[in-house]
């Protein structure tokens, strides 16, 4: 029998669930790796990795033309088994950056060296036994623990559970009751995973006068890490970074904390605490928006960074723009985007690609 939910599923859909669903943090790249080449690797010509595992999808218009590097990051916030007490309770370590008010009783997936997932909870206290000054408190991470139902260590460390096991979000996608609305875990960044494969899924038939790498990279969020090799690796004439920004369309956000509201745009982030925008780079591709009718919006993050603040250090340095699909919740276990940011993101990125030829890249360098 189909259930309502995959009746609502077209391909798209399907590829961003098996992207959100798998689980991912820095370091444990694996599963969302692997969806990643499923998916892309039809439209490549050929995949390639750096050494610390970074996917690198190749395809090529020009083979003289110069190399465009389209970026997402594989990896999602979450956490690390750091020891498990004498009652078979785990601490843990973050692995990328948590607000501890949204951690609390949050059900979470513990990934043994087998490939086992086991289901626990972040455990909290009632409110009956606090005292009402206490209640008002943020509870400190490095107070928290998992409980996965375990009597004992020894109980727990015979189901597999080990210091160094990675952690995550127990959460599963959905399409929201206004369609355009999709709730997961994960968008931080598996949304820019998805742009880079629809990119060159669209290009497929598509003359483009470049080279054009479609990346996944590894250790995002814990400093930018995969971006330096996998830009090493390819040199690039220009680079996007393609990530989640925050969107400022909910209570308690003012428009000078975040101006972005889902179903604007694509976000062009004008600075945030990586990079300051390239303006040759970020006024063509403001240009070609407006030419194709593309609906944008500009957005300055001064407290996050992105891939693109290491793409552009690289080497003797790389033009390189931050694109931003606007986010409700992120570096939470579930983010809300709205599909239509998706589309024309993508919309935006195959006539940028198509207009990067060597006269364009030179002009952008020096404006």
């Amino acid at each position: 029998m189909v259930t309502k939910e995959e009746e609502k599923m077209d391909e798209t859909l399907q590829m961003l669930k098996d992207l959100t669903d798998a689980n991912g943090i820095a370091g444990n790249e694996k599963a969302p790796r692997a969806v990643m080449k499923k998916y892309i690797e039809p439209f490549a010509d050929n995949i390639e990795y750096d050494n610390l595992g970074s996917l690198i999808a190749v395809k090529r218009g020009d083979e003289k033309g110069p190399k465009i590097m389209m970026a997402g990051h594989l990896d999602e916030v979450g956490f690390m088994v750091t020891q498990i007490d004498d009652k078979g309770f785990i601490k843990f370590q973050t692995v990328g950056g948590w607000w501890a008010h949204v951690m609390l009783s949050q059900r979470v997936t513990i990934t043994t060296r087998s490939g086992e997932e086991i289901i626990g909870v972040i455990g909290s206290k009632p409110p009956h036994i606090l005292p009402q000054e206490q209640r008002k408190k943020t509870v400190e991470i490095k107070d928290m623990f998992i409980d996965v139902g375990a009597t004992s260590k020894e109980e727990a460390e015979s189901w597999g559970i080990r210091p160094g096991d990675m952690i995550t979000p127990y959460f599963e996608f959905n399409v929201m009751k206004n369609e355009k609305m999709l709730l997961a875990k994960a968008w931080d960044n598996r949304i820019g995973c998805a742009i880079a494969i629809e990119v060159l899924k669209r290009l497929k038939n598509e003359k483009h006068p470049n080279i054009v790498y479609g990346v996944g990279n590894v250790q995002e969020e814990v400093g930018l890490r995969g971006a330096k090799t996998s830009t090493f690796k390819i040199q690039p004439d220009i680079g996007f970074a393609v990530d989640v920004g925050v969107a400022g369309d909910t209570p308690g956000i003012t428009s000078k904390e975040a101006m972005s509201k889902l179903g604007a745009g694509p976000q062009i982030i004008i600075y945030d605490a990586s990079m300051v925008s390239h303006k040759g780079l970020r006024d063509f591709v403001i240009e070609v928006a407006e030419e194709n009718n593309i609906p944008y919006q500009f957005e300055a993050m001064p407290g996050g960074g992105t891939d693109a603040g290491s793409i552009h250090l690289t080497g003797s340095g790389v033009p390189t723009l931050s694109i931003g699909v606007a986010t409700r919740y992120i570096h939470s276990h579930a983010s809300i985007l709205h599909r239509d940011d998706f589309e024309n993101t993508v919309r935006l990125m195959v006539e940028v690609v198509k207009r990067l030829d060597w006269d364009a890249v030179n002009k952008i360098k020096f404006e």
